[in-house]
């Protein structure tokens, strides 16, 4: 009699347990098609900075401006660069307020002052950065070459080999080449195409050899190793040069700095030091230091700035 109880109090809660679980089952499911309606994939809510964002990444404005950056290699949409430039702004002016004890006006106008300068600076700084990093997978992209037509492979295919085994900028633009010659573009036109898009010297060098030997025919391999090694030593005397002249280089970006700081930290520790700057003539006086200084950084630029 026992025995019987035990077992069907075991069935009862076994049915009673099996019973919740499917209650619960149920729950689940509701709650799912809930937070899926909530968070529609493809459709997920976006904040309205998200969507200004978007909207402003479609004009043609922030197409320049994304031309730009692409060109300087910064990582960032037109959208997502204008936010840091404000958010710095902001930073820059409560800065000015509280560790500097500038009134808002001179701080306003000397932190639009900075952002300005540091955003045409990194630009200049910056300046066909991408072209740059990809010229310099030129030796390692003639070695690929060269070593891929040795062992037999065919020029496509060596282009295939570069676009899987060179970094980034390079394996974009290889990429796209590769996948031209994929769909049956003409060898000259996607090399051109590709040329035109580089746009520099020591890349037109290397299309007009890859040319020639594909019309003239003749020893790819050594004529690609030769100027991979010829490459390599142009990298190792720009990177000599550059080593050379960077106390110059440093100096440029220095020189407007120091004066600036040591304004401000005696404005901080002076009350009022600054008030003759905003007078007739202090303002002519920081026309000509404003002068002076893109002046000093222009001519130490170019003056370091030596072409191999």
């Amino acid at each position: 009699m026992t025995e019987a109880l035990l077992a069907m109090l075991t069935i009862l809660v076994l049915v009673i347990g099996f019973y919740f679980y499917l209650g619960y089952r149920k729950e689940k499911r509701e709650w799912r098609k809930q937070v899926q309606q909530f968070y529609r994939d493809g459709e997920r809510r976006k904040s309205v900075l998200v969507v200004i964002g978007t909207k402003y990444d479609q004009t043609d404005s922030a197409k320049a401006l994304e031309q730009r950056l692409i060109d300087a290699n910064i990582g960032f949409t037109p959208s997502e660069f204008i936010g840091a430039l404000i958010v710095s702004y902001m930073a820059l002016v409560i800065g000015l307020q509280n560790f500097f004890n500038l009134n808002m006006f001179a701080s306003l106008v000397i932190a639009l002052l900075l952002v300005e300068g540091g955003r045409r600076m990194l630009f200049l700084v910056r300046k066909n950065k991408k072209k740059q990093m990809l010229v310099e997978h030129l030796p390692e992209i003639c070695r690929i070459l060269a070593n891929a037509t040795r062992s037999g492979m065919t020029l496509n295919q060596g282009i295939q080999l570069v676009a899987q085994e060179i970094g980034e900028p390079a394996k974009s633009e290889f990429k796209r080449l590769a996948h031209e010659l994929s769909l049956g573009i003409d060898f000259s036109a996607a090399i051109r195409s590709m040329e035109k898009r580089v746009d520099d010297k020591e890349f037109q060098l290397f299309t007009a050899t890859m040319l020639i030997q594909k019309k003239a025919g003749g020893n790819l391999y050594a004529v690609l190793d030769e100027m991979s090694q010829t490459l390599d030593e142009r990298k190792l005397l720009k990177q000599e040069i550059k080593t050379m002249t960077a106390e110059q280089r440093y100096i440029s970006y220095i020189v407007p700095v120091i004066p600036i700081f040591l304004v401000l930290m005696m404005n901080n520790i002076v009350e009022g030091f600054l008030d003759p700057l905003f007078t007739g003539l202090g303002l002519i006086l920081f026309a000509f230091f404003l002068t002076g200084t893109i002046l000093t950084f222009v001519i130490v630029r170019k003056i370091t700035n030596i072409r191999v």
